[in-house]
């Protein structure tokens, strides 16, 4: 498996890295965008599951809330870092939606990513992950850690008044 690096890389303000998957979260499309900073090439993740670039060190509470929220029929902004094949990294903020057939179903999801503000990634949003992995990472139990780090986010989000969505709503406008 490969480890992180700890060096960042960047694509264009003005790019957009577009995906696609099915109900399994296994890719059926990525943009040259996509490939090109992640180091992989189309035939390397066409058929892989989409976590195929998770970073290690975002916190898991995140995904569910994204997987929890997409299943529900609900599109979902999100801050992610995701990991290249050569283990740089890359922040992205991601609009994940779900995709339907003509009877209202979801077939699958659908992600465009831009570049965000570094000032709100640096300020805002490693701090955060940062508090919410720490509390993943400290009981024995992944299922616990995972449930305490969620609680944490819910409390914070419940403290500001404020629905997830909202949440990085208001951050983008710091």
């Amino acid at each position: 498996m490969t480890r992180p690096t700890g060096k960042e890389v960047f694509f264009d303000k003005n790019e957009l890295i577009v995906s696609k998957t099915n109900l399994k979260g296994q890719i059926t499309y990525a943009n040259d965008i996509f490939v090109d900073i992640a180091g992989y090439t189309m035939d390397e993740v066409i058929g892989k599951p989409h976590n195929m670039i998770r970073h290690p060190h975002m916190p898991r509470c995140i995904f569910k809330m994204l997987w929890d929220t997409l299943q529900s029929g609900s599109e979902l902004f999100a801050y992610v870092m995701n990991m290249t094949k050569n283990g740089n990294h890359y922040w992205v903020l991601a609009h994940v939606t779900p995709s339907f057939d003509t009877n209202n179903n979801i077939i699958g999801y659908h992600s465009t990513r831009r570049v965000p503000n570094p000032k709100i990634i640096q300020g805002n949003i490693i701090p955060l992950y940062n508090d919410l992995k720490k509390i993943e990472d400290a009981p024995s139990s992944k299922k616990d850690g995972l449930e305490n780090s969620e609680e944490k986010l819910l409390g914070i989000m419940k403290e500001k008044n404020t629905e997830y969505d909202e949440f990085i709503s208001s951050l983008s406008r710091l």
